[in-house]
């Protein structure tokens, strides 16, 4: 088994010969640029950004992601072209800024670096993620309500995707948010007027990989707690207040 550098190394001198000077750059992002990563349950994620992407470029290129994800068990890179990542800060602001906070340069230029994220679009994403977040478990408890077996693996794994968003609420409010868990929860909550016990439960599920007691209470409070961040961030940021720039001569 090839070691996490060694790995990366071998992807990146294929990606080269395959791809040559159409490649600008590969950036390693997620745990293993902030150094959290464990080699038995972490992902390699990888940024990669070309001059073109066009369906001929793609195919030359398929050889290489074949090996990393279906050979390496990795996680398809993201493939973009340099104009299109420059461009993609207003929908894709969240990734962005996480991609500028931790990122491992391992070929070309620094492209993400200089990308200006607008922090009043970072909002709108933040709060779209939470509402879509929250249909999403009103979904699956409609399906399966009171279901202690189902739904303990729901609020499993829709946490870390909640801990990325309660980070993103803080950044919203213009604060440096901390790493732990416990501290972005109390962080958020604290921001938000949210109560911070409420994610406890749903915590504890996490670490553990179990849930104590019945899961009717720590999900209704999990819901709610939820929907009182979004209200925090939509009364802090109010969208009524945003105006285009209109043309002068329109």
């Amino acid at each position: 088994m090839l070691s996490m550098n060694t790995k990366l190394s071998e992807f990146v001198n294929r990606l080269k010969d395959v791809a040559a000077t159409n490649l600008k750059s590969v950036i390693l992002y997620g745990s293993a640029a902030r150094g959290d990563f464990h080699e038995d349950h972490s992902d390699l994620n990888l940024l990669c950004i070309f001059e073109s992407l066009a369906v001929e470029e793609l195919s030359r290129l398929a050889g290489v992601v074949s090996w990393w994800s279906v050979e390496h068990k990795e996680p398809a890179p993201l493939f973009v072209s340099k104009e299109e990542l420059q461009r993609s800060a207003d929908v894709f602001s969240i990734e962005i800024l996480d991609m500028q906070e931790s990122r491992r340069v391992l070929y070309g230029e620094d492209t993400v670096a200089a990308i200006n994220v607008t922090m009043n679009l970072h909002r709108v994403q933040v709060e779209r993620e939470l509402r879509t977040v929250i249909l999403k478990l009103r979904q699956h408890y409609l399906q399966t309500p009171g279901d202690a077996k189902e739904l303990t693996p729901i609020l499993r794994k829709s946490f870390s995707g909640v801990l990325t968003l309660l980070r993103h609420t803080i950044i919203a409010f213009g604060e440096e948010a901390p790493s732990a868990p416990r501290d972005i929860v109390a962080r958020a909550a604290a921001l938000t007027s949210a109560n911070a016990s409420a994610f406890d439960g749903v915590l504890a599920a996490r670490e553990t990989g179990s849930l104590h007691g019945d899961i009717v209470p720590v999900y209704s409070a999990y819901l709610a707690e939820l929907e009182k961040v979004i209200r925090a961030l939509d009364q802090h940021m109010p969208k009524g207040e945003w105006r285009r720039v209109r043309n002068a001569n329109s």
